[in-house]
């Protein structure tokens, strides 16, 4: 089965991440403007009009965005947890509340499925009102989306494990963060346990407990102050090849865009 996959954008100003067969095609998160997400769909002759689903991982802003909009405009059903459906409700920039119509409710590890994915969401570790990851299988292949995480949890590890493609947090490079001008309280939080995961830590953690199925690992929700691109590449690289692990030969690893669309990725 092929499956394609693309991210609209990634970074703290938003987030949105496509993924389709040939017949079913769903959305991780919203965190982008809906006029945006109209345009990349127009750029790349995809139809609104076939997404069945948008998984929400958390209801911060910079997932949220355009889900009201996507629910109630075009009639597409919401899902994620209850507690995160209610954050929702109570979020500022939800400017159209989802119906009844259109709220999914979903628990987690409990699987489900939308057309050939079959999807769990899991606990992650996030300050969110409830914050969740999603596995999603399609024929052969399997999806991690762990897009905003402060640290790695055995919950978290079991589910990176099973990915043959993995969307993981590399928001931030240690020296950047302490170096620059962010409040303490700000630093703290986003350094913190429930806040987000380093380059480094994320990359270590890969590195010693490698799935041994991962074919391409992208790095997300990168920060716009305190990360580059190259820096977390270069991070992942090394660590990875003092495990004897080829970036190139071993796993493709690709750092997200912030705020504009990756390619679209056939995966055969």
């Amino acid at each position: 089965m092929t499956v394609k996959f693309m991210s609209l954008a990634s970074g703290s100003s938003g987030n949105c991440y496509y993924l389709a067969t040939d017949s079913t095609a769903i959305l991780v998160d919203a965190g982008i403007g809906i006029r945006t997400i109209k345009k990349v769909f127009k750029e790349r002759m995809l139809n609104l009009e076939e997404i069945q689903a948008v998984l929400v991982t958390h209801d911060h802003a910079d997932h949220i965005k355009a889900v009201g909009h996507l629910g109630e405009k075009h009639g597409i059903p919401v899902y994620t947890t209850p507690e995160i459906h209610e954050g929702m409700k109570h979020s500022y920039c939800m400017t159209e509340r989802l119906s009844p119509e259109r709220t999914r409710f979903i628990r987690k590890e409990e699987t489900f499925s939308v057309g050939d994915f079959t999807i769990t969401c899991f606990e992650v570790p996030h300050d969110g009102t409830d914050n969740v990851g999603y596995c999603i299988t399609a024929g052969d292949k399997t999806f991690s989306f762990l897009t905003d995480i402060g640290h790695i949890t055995p919950t978290a590890s079991r589910f990176i494990q099973q990915a043959d493609y993995l969307i993981l947090e590399a928001n931030y490079d240690d020296s950047m963060l302490q170096m620059g001008p962010y409040p303490q309280h700000l630093k703290e939080r986003i350094a913190g346990p429930n806040g987000h995961m380093s380059n480094h830590e994320m990359a270590d953690y890969l590195s010693h407990h490698f799935p041994q199925r991962l074919k391409h690992l992208w790095l997300c929700h990168l920060s716009k102050d305190n990360n580059h691109p190259e820096l977390a590449f270069k991070t992942v690289e090394l660590a990875f090849r003092q495990e004897n692990i080829i970036v190139g030969k071993d796993v493709e690893v690709t750092p997200l865009k912030r705020t504009t669309p990756s390619e679209m990725y056939i995966l055969e």
